[in-house]
Formats: C-alpha cells, structure tokens, sequence
C-alpha cells in the first residue's frame, strides 16, 4: 500500500479495498479509516471511523447516525449488527458489524457508510490511518 488518503468516490473505495487487503496480508489487528475533519452537519465535535478487523466492522454512532446505518443495512443483507454497546459515560453507541464480504464489497459499504450514515459529502477526504 502506498497511498494513504483519497478524495474521489472511486479511488476511496480503491483506498479501503487495499486497506483491508493489507490488512488481512499483515494479519494486523485491525485497520482504521477516518476522515479528516468532522461531517458537515455532525451533531459532534468528534470525527467518526471505522475500523475492520477480521469480519467484524465497527464504529461509534450517534441516535440519528445509528438509525441511518441501520436503514443502509437493509441493502446489505450478508452484514448483521452482532453488538451494541452504550455506556453510560458516552453519547452514543459502538456499534459491530459481522460482515463476511470481499474487499470490494467492504469498500463500497464504508463510502456509503461515511456518506450515508455519518453525512460527508461525495468529495471527503479518507486516510488509512492505521493497517
């Protein structure tokens, strides 16, 4: 992997493919994808992200950011929700995804996930922040 960030919707989703790709060569942890400043109308101060590790997928969500992932779900009838978590010294939810996809699939379901769920527009920028 050399390249580390992406603005355009295809070469983001060339971006998290080949994260993930590294990510699963290295047998790492996990992989990160964050933006690089918060979404436009985000109800937080906070950037959001993603993170894959195996097959699970997970990522802190708001109420209303939490409602929109799980309508997203609908069109991804091969990921399930397996886990949500909501301490009560956070607003939020973490949130695990169970997916057992290839990394093209991966790829289109976290730019639609940034842009659906957490509302960044088509031109965000990503970084692989961690593979």
């Amino acid at each position: 992997m050399t390249r580390f960030d992406a603005t355009d919707p295809a070469a983001r989703r060339e971006l998290f493919a080949a994260t993930v790709t590294a990510h699963r060569e290295r047998a790492s942890e996990f992989c990160t994808l964050e933006p690089d400043e918060t979404p436009p109308d985000g109800d937080d101060e906070l950037v959001p992200w993603i993170q894959f590790g195996g097959t699970t997928v997970a990522m802190d969500c708001t109420d209303a950011e939490l409602d929109r992932l799980k309508g997203l779900l609908d069109e991804y009838p091969d990921f399930r929700i397996d886990d949500l978590e909501r301490p009560e010294e956070a607003e939020g939810t973490h949130v695990r995804i169970t997916a057992h996809a290839d990394e093209g699939r991966l790829a289109d379901f976290f730019d639609r996930v940034f842009q659906r769920a957490f509302g960044y527009p088509e031109g965000y920028r990503v970084w692989a922040v961690s593979v």
